[in-house]
């Protein structure tokens, strides 16, 4: 059996509040610098090279890279024999939320009800997925998701009779609408089965693999390379002012799903789709 305190995960969430949100990680910012060889518009390359300044100035100086900090989102990898101590685990995760958001500056953008409308004032309470291993791991990701993006989110039930082409379909007019909303060049996570929320699920947590790791399924490598030529004809560019980098990558995960049914969920990140992990 292994012991994580609370203690140690409330350090690690404050921690990890602040490197997500300053600090890009490395597979986004190679794929930018890759994007401004290959960008054909000049305006767009401007964009990128500002991103990219702008990224070098966050992480120089512990500033977020966006005034929107988002939700904070969660996600556990928690192995059943692994057993916390001295204290509730979602207090820990909170309360790691709240020093993190406080100690690093960021803004808090979470309201109490979605009905009333009163803010928290600590970014609190965070958006928790837990998945639960056969080991005794303990990893924590923090991916605080803005909204500029998030709400151009979008699921939609298919019928099966729809088909791949039905699903491509769904992703393309998704991003198509979003235009220059969710900050441009976007990262694609699709979730394709299970059900509803679970198909929502998976394309959140389709954003967090980088984009330098190609999707072990060949099937799905080749839907994610066909999606990513497509979305990137629609001319959104950078930041929307046109250009031919309007994705940097799509990444799809699935799940086995119910004969009557095909659900897919697109959920759309922005340039930086902050995130950062650790271990106890």
């Amino acid at each position: 059996m292994k012991t994580v305190k609370a203690s140690e995960i409330t350090n690690l969430v404050e921690k990890l509040c602040i490197e997500a949100c300053c600090v890009i990680t490395g597979d986004i910012e190679n794929k930018f610098k890759c994007c401004l060889e290959t960008e054909k518009s000049p305006l767009g390359k401007q964009v990128i090279g500002t991103l990219l300044e702008n990224a070098k100035i966050a992480r120089e100086e512990l500033s977020p890279m966006c005034q929107d900090t988002g939700v904070t989102v969660v996600f556990v990898k928690m192995g059943q024999n692994v057993q916390i101590e001295g204290g509730f685990i979602e207090d820990a995760i909170n309360q790691g939320v709240r020093q993190g958001y406080e100690k690093g500056y960021l803004r808090k953008s979470v309201v109490r009800s979605p009905i009333e409308r009163t803010n928290t004032g600590d970014n609190t309470p965070a958006v928790i997925h837990y998945e639960i291993v056969s080991d005794d791991v303990f990893h924590i990701t923090v991916s605080p998701k803005g909204f500029g993006s998030e709400n151009k989110s979008a699921l939609k039930m298919l019928t099966p009779s729809e088909g791949v082409e039905g699903v491509k379909k769904f992703v393309i007019d998704t991003v198509s609408a979003a235009g220059g909303n969710p900050c441009p060049p976007i990262i694609v996570g699709v979730g394709i089965g299970g059900t509803m929320e679970k198909a929502a699920y998976m394309s959140k947590k389709a954003l967090l693999r980088p984009l330098d790791e190609q999707n072990p399924d060949p099937t799905l490598a080749e839907l994610e390379a066909e999606l990513l030529t497509e979305i990137n004809k629609l001319g959104i560019g950078p930041a929307g002012f046109g250009g031919t980098t309007t994705a940097l990558a799509v990444n799809i995960l699935t799940y086995a799903t119910h004969i009557a049914g095909l659900p897919v969920s697109v959920n759309i990140g922005c340039h930086a789709t902050r995130h950062a992990e650790g271990s106890l």
